[in-house]
This record gives C-alpha cells, structure tokens and sequence, in this order.
C-alpha cells in the first residue's frame, strides 16, 4: 500500500497535469507562444489527424504557429481529463475536448481528442508528446449532420475525409 506521502503526491501531480492541460488550451486562444513552449518537454512531438508536427519544442511552436496563422479567435474547451501514472515522472492523458475556430470567414465547430505522454523535467510536468484526433469537424451549418455522415471531418478549403476515431459498429 501506498504511503500517504506517496498518495499525497500523486494527487498534486495529477492536479498540476490538468493545470498543464489548461495552460495549453489557454495560451493557444491567447496566442501565447511563449506558455505553450513551456507546456511542451524540449523533445516533445506533435501530430494532428496524421499531419506530423515536428519534433522538438521549437518545431512543434512553429507548427503550432503556422496552422493558428490564419485563425481568427479560438475556444478550446476541454470536457475530460483521463490520467494515467506511469511512473513517478511519467504519465499518459487522454483529454476528449471541442473546439471553436474561427477560419476564414466561418467558425469551425470541432471534438476532438488528445493523447498525451507527460514527463517531469526539473520537477515540472511537461508534455512529451501530443497527437490531436479529429472525431468530427465542420462549420456550424455542418454540425447537424456531422455526427450522421461518414466524411465527418470537413476542415475548409480540403475534402471531407473519414474519423480519426470512428465509431465501432457491432
């Protein structure tokens, strides 16, 4: 069993991984470049729906900065965190979450889900890796049927395609 000093920590790191969560969501609407390097280890990677983001924090800011460089405002809204313990400086997340962005001239209304590997470096909680799956995008004049189709996925300006995590039917 577990000590309470043991148990005690692992409830502060779990706390600070869901700070960690936020701080992403937070500096991405604020276009804050500088918090999100912090969020992320310096090797850290990225992947969004199969598009390699880079490795190595500077390569995933510039990603990040590259694809946030024709949005307008964003809301990213995180509905759960699911952290798993891997050790006493290693941890895995699944963060389900929606997004709102404005793109061009429409707002584009997506679910999406992030699964995260997490590190302490120098005693803080970073983000190792990140890879974004797209359950279902579109503007809002799709979001009716975006969960009814099978080429959900419809950024603009590129074809509809399938799910990144399509529904398992029995």
């Amino acid at each position: 069993m577990a000590t309470l000093e043991e148990r005690i920590r692992k409830l502060e790191d779990r706390a600070e991984l869901h700070d960690l969560v936020i701080a992403y969501f937070r500096a991405t609407d604020d276009d804050d470049y500088d918090t999100m390097a912090a969020c992320f280890a310096p090797d850290a990677r990225f992947v969004a729906s199969g598009f390699d983001g880079g490795s190595g924090r500077d390569k995933v800011i510039e990603f990040l900065r590259a694809a946030r460089a024709g949005m307008k405002q964003t809301v990213h809204t995180p509905n759960y965190v699911q952290i798993e313990f891997q050790g006493d400086d290693r941890a895995t997340g699944l963060i389900a979450a929606h997004l709102e962005l404005g793109m061009g001239d429409d707002t584009v209304y997506a679910a999406v889900r992030y699964i995260d590997a997490y590190r302490r470096i120098d005693d803080r909680w970073q983000i190792e890796s990140r890879e974004m799956r797209a359950i279902h995008v579109g503007t809002w004049d799709q979001a009716g049927s975006s969960l009814s189709t099978p080429l959900n996925v419809r950024w603009p300006g590129a074809e509809p395609a399938p799910s990144d995590l399509p529904r398992k039917l029995t």
